[in-house]
This record gives C-alpha cells, structure tokens and sequence, in this order.
C-alpha cells in the first residue's frame, strides 16, 4: 500500500503567507496576504449569503481581475464548485459550460451578461463591479462575520475546469482539494519558488497550468501578477516594470515572445516554464540567450492529472526534445499495447497514477470510462482501495530512454497513418522548426485514396520570408518519404485556441472546407 499524503483545504492555500508580504498585484494596487484573506472570507460569507448551497456550482467568466484571481478559493470556503470559463469563450460556448456543469450562477462584466440575457432565466447572474463594492462593504462593517477557513473532505471535489474543447464537446475535469493542493505543493517544491519571487500570470485562469501559477506562487508565500495582454511586447513591458522573476508560457507565445527584443526586461527573469506542447531546439536555443540567467523547466501535463512530468535544467541544453521524469506526486509509467512496462526506447500510452489523478469527467461516465481506468498491474497504486488505484490512461503516445528520460511521440488519435505507416505529427513539426525556415508548423492527415491519409503542414514562416523550395530540400533531406509533406501551406497566422495553443481543430475544418486550395492544387 502507498503511504498518504498530507494535503488541507484548497482555501487555506493563502494562510501561511506572510501578512506583509505582497500577495497579488492588479493594476499597481498591491493586496497582501492579510488584505487577500480578508477579501476571501469576505466573498464567501457574500456567497453563502446569496443562497447558494454546499455542492452547487457557481461559474465564473472573467478577466484576470481581483474577482477571478480569489474566487477558486472563496467558493471552495463557501462549500461550492468553482466553475472557471474562459474570458476568451463566446456566449454559446459558455451556455454549453453552463448547463452541462449544472451552475445555478454565473459572475462577469456588464458586457459579458449582456450577450446571454437571452438565457440567464436558466439561472441567476451578478456583474463582478457590483460584487467587488459588495465586498468592500462587507469588510468595512463591523456587523459581519467572515467565514472561517473551511473544514471540508480533502476529496470533496472544488472545481470543474472545461478542456479547450480541440476535439468535440469540452469536457469538465472534476477535480478535488486533493488534487489542487498537492498540485500547488509539487510545482512549488520543484520549481523551488521562494518568498521573493514574483510570478506574472499570462496564461487563462481558467487552464490547469494557468491556475497552477496562482496556486503554487502562494504556496511558497510569494507575489503574483495576473496580466491580460493584448500584444506579446505587453508580456515584454510587465516583465520589466515588475521586476518578473517567473515566467510561463506555451510554444506559440514563447515563439513570439522571441521575436522582441527584451533588453533589460529579461535581466530580473530566473525561471522559465514551458507546457502544452514541446518545445523545439530552435526555441530552446532562443530562450537559452534571451533568458541567459534563467532556469528553462519544460513540462508535459494532462487537465486529467494537472502536471505529469518535468524536464530539470541542467539536463535541458543536452536533451531539449524531453518530457523529463515525474514530477512529486505522481507515477509516470509506459505501457506497451499488451498492458505490460516497456523496454528502453519501446513506444507505449503515458500512463499517470497517484493522488494528482483528476475524478473523471463531470457526468460523462462513458467517457470517464475510457480514460479514467485501474492503474497497471505493476504500479505501486495498483493494490490500492477504490480511487487510488485510478490512473489516467493519457492516449499519448511515449517513450522512455535508456538514462530514464521521456520523450514525446504524438497523441494516439492524431498520428497519421500513411503508405501502410503510423506518423507522428510532431516529428514533422520539429523537422520543420529546425530547418531555420518557420517559426511555427502544423502537420496533420487528409483523407487519400491512394495514401490512406496524405500529410498536409501548415508553416508560420520566420520574418514573412518563407523559402519554399529550401524547406522543401530541408525536409526531403532529414525525413524519410513517407513522411514528406504531400503539401506546405504557407499562413501569416495560426489561429490560437482559447488556451493560447494552435486550434489543430480549426484547421483541419478549414482544410476539409477548402479554404486552402493550395491542398488541393499543389504547394
């Protein structure tokens, strides 16, 4: 049997920092840590006051404001489920969040609501202006009494967070104080956050790892700063004004982030993070100058069990294609198609076990079935009673080198299957990426009768100065053919899912639509 962790209530995430110590930063108004707890209770105490009852869910749809930044942890104070929905999201996306999460409340701007007052009798809404004030009354009366910090089951669940949605219906991972507060521990501990870090939030709220900036800067007592930037030289200019020493992102902002000049803006940086999606040797070359006193963590994770693997610095230079090793917490292990450990350099599905397991998909049990199975007969959770012998079976495909490093071969359901072959669509990007001719790629498969699926790739090129022909030569030189592009279309911009991740989903509709006809015509 495996032994138990320790973990607390998501809401007494905070308590431990210090009361002085600066705890968020939104528009230049500092909240310590005392500041922040108040405003938590206060908003909990405000919650319960509006009848919502232990259990039920309450959504929100906000921008990186003081509202969004405390709510995970007042309605987890308040005995409910928080429900983050992407800002970027539109209102039919949200009416879908809406009503298969079951929330009976919704919070956003004035704006937001107006564009679902066709369905807000479904249930009640607030604008968060008005919720704020309401706080701030609270705070100021001497009649109130703010809720203490929760007492709840550790595996009561505290949040549904809704997957991006790049393949069907977004899914609601049920995810429990457990899973939250030893995600905040483990990234904590392994990034080695400190006291005087200041961490600048760019990634949604609403996304496990931009939650995790949150959750794992407080942990450690430090300092966050939420920022919605509309441009990458706005990432540029907080990182500069605030002095940033921690900095995640995904691939395509890094990728443009790269392309600024950051002069003194990256002078105070000393840890950089990297998740959705692997990064390239090209990008690790720029990172590496830019960020030349900083630690480069790359990291792969699943919104089923938050974050599986990291890659630590000292071995990125040498191995900058890695997933690394598990992080705390978690049990990463390989298994082949006959449910046995592979071999060194054999591909397998990642399989994730231990306690930073998600509880399934929130009323989806076929698909929970699906992903959410027993852990391997040779996992150290595989004796274990009811949910701790629950893994996640990821659908990615993997490998484990001979030193005990992973690596990254592509998700099972995106491969492309061509001449007989299985294809690994990241293969091909990072081909792509290290040929110096684009800054961003895309490959996936398009139905062909003599092929089975023929390979299309999608190019951002570097600086608007594509050369076809040269990453034509570049590509027949380094992959094998079956692997050759059967077209490049050549684009000035991805579109970007609501996570800030390429929309593969996106593409391959358009392409199937024939919005690019080069696909059809010859590069």
């Amino acid at each position: 049997m495996t032994t138990k962790i320790k973990s607390y209530p998501i809401d007494h995430l905070t308590l431990y920092g210090k009361d002085d110590n600066s705890a968020l930063i939104i528009k230049n108004h500092v909240y310590t840590y005392k500041m922040l707890n108040l405003r938590i209770a206060a908003l909990a105490f405000w919650l319960q006051e509006e009848g919502l009852q232990s259990g039920e869910r309450v959504a929100a749809w906000m921008g990186k404001g003081l509202l969004a930044s405390i709510m995970p942890l007042a309605s987890a104070r308040a005995g409910l489920i928080y429900v983050p929905i992407n800002p970027l999201l539109k209102a039919q996306q949200v009416e879908y969040i809406m009503e298969d999460s079951g929330a009976k409340f919704l919070i956003a701007n004035k704006a937001r609501l107006k564009t679902i007052s066709h369905i807000s009798d479904e249930f009640s809404y607030k604008d968060e202006e008005s919720i704020l004030a309401s706080v701030e009354d609270i705070l100021n009366s001497q009649l109130v009494n703010l809720l203490p910090p929760s007492g709840c089951d550790v595996d009561d669940l505290a949040a549904i967070l809704y997957t991006s949605g790049s393949t069907g219906k977004p899914k609601g991972v049920m995810l429990s104080h457990k899973n939250l507060w030893l995600g905040a521990v483990s990234v904590s501990q392994y990034l080695n956050l400190r006291e005087d870090d200041r961490t600048l939030a760019v990634l949604p709220l609403s996304f496990d790892y931009g939650q995790s900036q949150l959750f794992s800067t407080w942990f450690a007592g430090a300092t966050v700063i939420p920022l919605d930037y509309l441009t990458p030289k706005d990432v540029v200019k907080s990182c500069l004004k605030h002095k940033i020493t921690i900095l995640a992102a995904v691939p395509p902002l890094w990728v443009q982030l790269c392309e600024y000049d950051w002069g003194d803006a990256a002078l105070s940086i000393r840890c950089i993070t990297n998740s959705g999606g692997a990064l390239t040797q090209a990008l690790v070359n720029s990172l590496s100058v830019i960020f030349r006193d900083a630690d480069i963590y790359a990291m792969y994770g699943l919104t089923e069990a938050f974050r599986s693997t990291y890659l630590a610095p000292n071995l990125i230079e040498h191995n900058p294609l890695s997933m690394g090793r598990a992080i705390p917490f978690a049990e990463i292990m390989v298994v082949n198609v006959d449910g046995l450990k592979t071999e060194p350099n054999e591909h397998g599905e990642l399989v994730h076990a231990g306690p930073l397991v998600a509880r399934g998909y929130w009323q989806d049990p076929e698909r929970s079935a699906a992903r959410f199975k027993p852990a391997p007969h040779f996992s150290k959770y595989a004796d274990c009673d009811g949910y701790e012998n629950i893994a996640v079976w990821s659908g990615d495909t993997v490998y484990r080198d001979k030193d005990g490093l992973l690596y990254f071969v592509g998700r099972y359901d995106a491969m492309i299957k061509t001449s007989g072959n299985r294809v690994s669509p990241v293969e091909i990007e990072e081909a792509v990426i290290a040929s110096g001719y684009a800054s961003e790629a895309c490959a996936m498969g398009q139905k062909d009768d003599r092929l089975g699926e023929a390979i299309i790739l999608f190019v951002r090129p570097i600086l608007d100065s594509g050369d076809r022909i040269g990453l034509r030569m570049t590509l027949q030189s380094n992959l094998p053919n079956f692997m050759q592009p059967k077209h490049i279309i050549w684009i000035d911009e991805f579109p970007k899912n609501a996570n800030g991740k390429i929309d593969r989903n996106l593409l391959k509709n358009q392409l199937e639509m024939g919005l690019y006809p080069s696909a059809n015509n010859g590069t």
